[in-house]
């Protein structure tokens, strides 16, 4: 059932592209395995959320369900790279911050989570040494798909992997879509297989353990992905679909079949709109996409991720009568083992450091 997934025969034609890329991640992960290259340890407590392979495994669903988790209880900052973002070096999210400033990404966490503390930088090192110099430094900090990034040495990582594409069953790029080597994964204090069908059953569950196979150490989650109720883009009013509603669906993400599926079973009528993933919309694409057609009865609907990236846009919805709301989507632990995760999660953090933070205030 979870035997290595095949690939279709034209990709074989990258092996030799694929062979050279995983020498050369070998060797760089050698390097710092042998402390020929250096990795910085970091007094504030950090949480490394990332993958071995490319995109849509769910990390921005992992790194809210860890802010939910954690922020009320700790002073947390996020810490990502800005991906796409069109300004460099090390920023701190504020009231008049964009998606084009901080990515689309981060700007999500700053809407969903305004009491955090959103940073972007892409040299990890330097941030987190500008976090740490603030007057009102964070107490413990989530690195926003870092996995990679092993000039940092995080105190808890989160390894991902998507149930319909397990990392032991992957090829490195172009032949499949590893980004690291399969053996670094021994790295994660926890792996969580992500997208799962909600109704798993349990032989599924040990038949991914077997495959996975993880150390002593480690201990292995199962998730889900959870919709939420629509939400009115500009007034956040909830909407309840209706199966009569006609709906143009709209995702920029990276696997985005899932999301049409979840709408699919709301609605009998739906059009699809698939966009490359972190779409840079323009304002040609608002009227583009909102404006020209038919709108009774219709209903449009985004991603959280897709709705950061419009909402410097908003301005322009005055002059669109269409109904646009956004679909939250949540990242759901199975089993009743989400308690088990947060135990796990603060276990391997060192604690006492955050203690330390708060009797010096």
């Amino acid at each position: 059932m979870y035997s290595r997934k095949s690939i279709p025969a034209l990709r074989f034609l990258f092996f030799p592209f694929a062979l050279l890329y995983g020498i050369v991640i070998h060797i760089r992960n050698f390097l710092f395995d042998k402390k020929i290259l250096s990795s910085n340890h970091f007094p504030t407590p950090t949480i490394c959320v990332g993958n071995v392979s490319v995109g849509g495994t769910g990390k921005t669903p992992m790194t809210e369900l860890l802010l939910s988790l954690l922020h009320q209880q700790y002073k947390t900052a996020t810490l990502s790279r800005g991906y796409k973002r069109k300004t460099k070096g090390f920023r701190i999210a504020n009231t008049d911050t964009t998606a084009d400033e901080i990515g689309d990404e981060p700007m999500q966490f700053h809407t969903n989570f305004p009491n955090v503390l959103v940073s972007v930088g892409e040299d990890r090192s330097h941030a987190i040494q500008a976090l740490q110099q603030l007057s009102d430094k964070p107490e413990l900090i989530i690195l926003d798909d870092a996995m990679q990034h092993r000039k940092v040495k995080a105190d808890c990582n989160i390894l991902l992997t998507d149930y319909s594409n397990l990392f032991v069953d992957d090829y490195f790029l172009p032949v499949g879509s590893l980004r690291d080597q399969r053996s670094s994964s021994k790295r994660a204090n926890i792996i969580v297989v992500t997208k799962c069908p909600s109704s798993m059953d349990l032989a599924q569950k040990k038949e991914i353990e077997k495959r996975i196979q993880p150390r002593p150490n480690q201990q292995l989650f199962f998730a889900a992905i959870a919709y939420g109720t629509p939400y009115n883009i500009v007034t956040k009013a909830p909407y309840n679909i209706s199966e009569n509603d006609k709906i143009v669906a709209i995702a920029g993400i990276a696997k985005p079949q899932p999301y049409f599926d979840y709408l699919e079973t709301k609605s009998k009528h739906i059009e699809k709109t698939a966009l490359p993933d972190h779409h840079d919309f323009t304002e040609q694409d608002i009227f583009k996409i909102f404006s020209n057609r038919e709108q009774a009865n219709t209903i449009y609907i985004l991603t959280e991720k897709d709705a950061s990236k419009i909402s410097s846009y908003q301005h322009l919805f005055i002059n669109i009568s269409a109904q646009i709301y956004v679909l939250p989507i949540k990242c759901a632990i199975l089993y009743n083992e989400l308690d088990n995760f947060y135990k796990k999660v603060i276990a391997v953090l060192p604690i006492s450091n955050i203690n330390e933070q708060k009797q010096t205030v």
